[in-house]
């Protein structure tokens, strides 16, 4: 009988495992016994062969394992792995209702289930797979979404960059069912239109759907700047909550059609709505050259930090913008400001936001401290799935 391969750790790099954190670095590995396939199943044990879990193993990446269970005694199966989706799904009871049909139903680590993605729109759920270990299971996914979580069609979106760093290839395309012409979902009584094939991620960012609630719940009767605007998730929700009118900016021009044809499908009164094709750092200044002000203005740029050698370039962006949309606010006026960079923590990013304020002569309460839905949690053993993070402020 061949013996099971084993991942064995460098004496005293067992410590994170046993603080339940889920990712063995290469520089930690003393040695690999047998023969793992990518992606395969992989007993972790320590020094002393004491046992730590069974992880998936990736010898292309700086993370060469991931781990499913810290049970030595797991079995990873089908069985298995349909119980963290059956868990993930239920652990977002109460999230979809007549006024909401989408959400997050797989969030990667923080749901026990490495390397995997699913966002729901509607009856479609689209799959990023991001791992060795995700990607050996590919062609399970499809029909237990389908028996979990209850969609119609299966799409499948793998083509993050992370992917390279796996040794993966990109892939797109159906994995079960036919992608609907048009794919749309509701969020808060507002229906979208959504990209799911060529839009950014799965095709919306689910993961501001709080905060665009708190944005409505500040707009009515306001003068909104969304820069960095997208398909207009945080402008619909302005124009349904009654602001007295939206810029937003964007410089996709695909994103910005996309976002006048969902608030033309909710019946929004586009003479309050202004869809500016621009570059926004650039727009910024030229806003505050014309002497505009807004009661209201949302920042929710991309990733300006990819990894930690990108920090100090990013920090200038995200010093620049805010600095900018502060000369812009009216007095008592609120911004909703944010990063979605990983490397740039949210101490980091408080400090930044501050310098900008230092540097606008300007003063702001802390009104809150903003993250992602609920849908996308965070393991307390994983603060690496706290990627978004957000200030809202109001000037004093």
């Amino acid at each position: 009988m061949t013996a099971l391969p084993r991942l064995v750790l460098k004496p005293g790099r067992e410590k994170s495992l046993r603080h339940r954190h889920p990712w063995v670095f290469s520089g930690a590995i003393e040695r690999v016994e047998g023969e793992p396939e990518p992606g395969g199943a992989i007993a972790v044990v320590a020094h002393d062969n004491a046992p730590l879990g069974w992880a998936a193993y990736s010898p292309e990446s700086r993370i060469r394992a991931r781990v499913w269970s810290f049970d030595a005694a797991a079995t990873i199966d089908e069985a298995f792995l349909l119980g963290r989706l059956e868990a993930a799904v239920r652990r977002r009871d109460g999230l979809l209702d007549a006024r909401h049909d989408a959400c997050r139903l797989v969030h990667s680590e923080s749901d026990g289930l490495p390397g995997l993605v699913v966002d729901r729109y509607g009856d479609v759920a689209v799959v990023q797979i991001l791992s060795a270990g995700a990607e050996r299971w590919r062609d399970f996914w499809p029909e237990a979404l389908v028996r979990t979580a209850g969609v119609r069609t299966v799409y499948e979106r793998s083509d993050a960059e992370v992917r390279t760093l796996e040794g993966l290839p990109p892939r797109t395309g159906p994995m079960l069912g036919e992608l609907p012409e048009h794919v749309r979902m509701v969020e808060a009584g507002i229906t979208y239109e959504v990209d799911v094939a060529g839009g950014q991620k799965t095709g919306f960012f689910l993961d501001q759907r709080d905060n665009r609630a708190l944005a409505s719940s500040l707009a009515a009767g306001a003068d909104v700047l969304n820069a960095f605007c997208y398909t207009g998730g945080f402008s619909l929700g302005a124009l349904a909550a009654g602001a007295r009118s939206v810029v937003s900016v964007d410089t996709s021009e695909d994103a910005l059609a996309l976002g006048r044809r969902n608030a033309s499908l909710n019946g929004l009164d586009d003479a309050r709505a202004q869809w500016m094709h621009a570059d926004v750092f650039a727009w910024l200044r030229r806003l505050r050259d014309e002497g505009r002000h807004f009661s209201l203005i949302v920042l929710d740029p991309p990733k300006f930090a990819p990894t930690e050698k990108h920090v100090p370039k990013a920090a200038r962006a995200y010093k620049d913008i805010n600095l900018w949309a502060m000369k812009l606010l009216a007095p008592g006026g609120h911004l909703l400001t944010f990063s979605c960079s990983g490397a740039v923590g949210p101490d980091l990013f408080q400090k930044i936001v501050a310098g900008a304020a230092a540097d606008a002569r300007a003063d702001f309460e802390i009104r809150g401290r903003l993250a992602a839905s609920r849908d996308h949690p965070v393991s307390i053993h994983f603060p690496e799935g706290e990627y978004l993070k957000g200030l809202w402020l109001q000037a004093v």
